[in-house]
C-alpha cells in the first residue's frame, strides 16, 4: 500500500450529513454549499443532494460542484419522485452518526445546525427539530391563506404523532442515526413531511427540543407547494391510519374502483336506458369509460409519486385496459364457478370482485406504472 492509499484509508467519515432533497434547485445548490460551509466551520460535514431528475439538470450541477468539493455528493434517482423518500435514501446512504433534513431552496436557517448538534452531543435526545412555532420562530412573509393551511394540517398531524411537538410538519430537523435506524423499517415513505413519518412510525417516543428559527424567503426558483403536496399528505395520514392493515395504495385503488363503478352505470344508463340503443353497445362504452376514468383517476392520485405524462399516458392507458379486461374475464368466470357449486350468489360476485380488484392492482403496479421496489412503502 503506497502513502496515498494510506492516506485515503484513514480518512475520517464526516460527522454530520445534511440530507437535502430536491426538484428543479439549480439556482440554489451552489449557494446553499457556500453557507452550509460557513456555517458549520470547526465541523467534519458532507451535504448529500438526492435529485429526482429535475428537468432543470439539478443533478449535473451537483455533480459539477461535487467534482470540487468531496463534501458534495449526489443521489441521481431516475423513475420516481417523493421529497420523504429521498430523504430516507440520502440518510441511509450515510454513516455519519448525525444525520440532518433540510430544503434546497434557503428557507431553512443552516446557522441552526451546529446548536442542532450540541444539544444532541450533551443531551439525552434522539431529535432536534427546527420549529417555526416555539418563542422566537416564525412564518416569515406568509399570507394568511398559506398560515391558516400549515395551522390546519399541524393540527391534524399532532394527533397522530400524539406528541408536544409544536411542528410537526418541519422539514428542518437533525436526529441521532441510532434513532433513524430503529424506526426505518415501520416508516410509510410517502409525501413531503419525513419529520410527521418519523415521530407517527415510532413505537417509542422520540426524545426531542424544539429549536426556533424564522422561515425565509424562497432563494430562487419556484414553490413546489402545489395540490399534489396536500395530496401527499392526504396519503401520508391514510398510511398512518390503515397502513398497518392495507397498503395505502391499495385502499386508494380500490376508492377509484368505486368512482368507476359510478360511471359505468352512469354511462350506461344513457345509452341503454335514456337513449335507446343496445345494452351491448352500453356496455362496451360504459366499460370503456369506466376504464378510462380509473386509469386516470389512479394516475393522477393512486400513483402521483410515478405519475405517467406524454407519450408513457396513452402506452399505460394501453397496459391498463388490458390488465383490467383480464381482471374483468377473472370477475365473470370465477363468480360463475362459485355460482354454479350453489356458493350464494352475494359470496360469489363479491369473490370475483375482490380476486379481479387485487389482480388489477398488482399487476398495473408493476406493467402500468412501473412501481420501484425500492423507495416508497405503499
Amino acid at each position: 500500500m503506497n502513502n496515498q492509499d494510506t492516506a485515503l484509508s484513514l480518512a475520517p467519515a464526516p460527522l454530520l450529513s445534511v440530507v437535502v432533497p430536491c426538484y428543479n434547485e439549480v439556482e440554489n445548490v451552489e449557494e446553499l454549499i457556500r453557507r452550509l460551509a460557513k456555517a458549520l466551520q470547526g465541523i467534519f460535514w458532507e451535504v448529500i443532494f438526492v435529485d429526482d431528475d429535475s428537468p432543470d439538470k439539478t443533478s449535473q450541477k451537483v455533480a459539477d460542484l461535487a467534482f470540487q468539493d468531496a463534501r458534495v455528493r449526489l443521489i441521481h434517482r431516475i423513475g420516481r419522485r417523493g421529497l420523504s423518500s429521498a430523504c430516507v435514501e440520502g440518510m441511509l446512504s450515510s454513516s455519519a452518526p448525525y444525520l440532518a433534513v433540510m430544503d434546497a431552496d434557503l428557507q431553512h436557517d443552516e446557522t441552526l445546525l451546529p446548536e442542532m448538534m450540541t444539544a444532541l452531543r450533551s443531551q439525552q435526545l434522539d431529535i432536534v427539530v427546527g420549529s417555526r412555532y416555539v418563542d422566537g420562530g416564525g412564518v416569515g412573509c406568509w399570507d394568511t391563506k398559506r398560515a391558516a393551511y400549515s395551522r390546519f394540517a399541524t393540527q391534524i398531524s399532532r394527533y397522530f404523532t400524539q406528541t408536544e411537538l409544536t411542528d410537526p410538519m418541519s422539514g428542518f430537523f437533525m436526529i441521532q442515526r441510532d434513532a433513524l435506524m430503529q424506526r426505518v423499517h415501520r416508516l410509510s415513505g410517502v409525501g413531503f413531511k419525513i419529520l410527521l413519518d418519523l415521530f407517527a412510525s415510532s413505537s417509542t417516543p422520540l426524545r426531542f427540543l424544539e429549536l426556533p428559527y424564522i422561515f425565509k424567503e424562497r432563494y430562487a426558483g419556484e414553490s413546489k407547494l402545489d395540490n399534489r403536496a396536500f395530496l401527499e399528505f392526504g396519503m401520508l395520514l391514510l398510511d398512518k391510519w390503515i397502513g398497518h392493515l392495507l397498503p395505502v395504495r391499495f385502499v386508494a385503488f380500490i376508492l377509484v374502483g368505486g368512482v368507476g363503478l359510478l360511471v359505468h352505470f352512469f354511462v350506461l344508463l344513457l345509452l341503454f336506458r335514456l337513449t335507446g340503443n343496445s345494452f351491448m353497445l352500453g356496455q362496451t362504452v360504459a366499460t370503456l369509460v369506466a376504464m378510462t376514468t380509473n386509469y386516470l383517476l389512479n394516475n393522477f392520485f393512486t400513483y402521483n409519486d410515478v405519475q405517467l405524462k406524454g407519450w408513457k399516458l396513452l402506452t399505460g392507458w394501453f397496459s391498463f385496459t388490458l390488465v383490467c379486461g383480464i381482471g374483468a374475464a377473472a370477475n365473470v368466470g370465477i363468480s360463475s364457478l362459485l355460482f354454479q357449486r350453489q356458493t350464494n350468489w352475494i359470496l360469489s360476485a363479491l369473490a370475483g370482485i375482490a380476486i379481479s380488484s387485487v389482480w388489477n392492482y398488482a399487476v398495473t403496479a408493476v406493467y402500468t406504472w412501473r412501481v420501484p421496489s425500492i423507495g416508497t412503502k405503499p
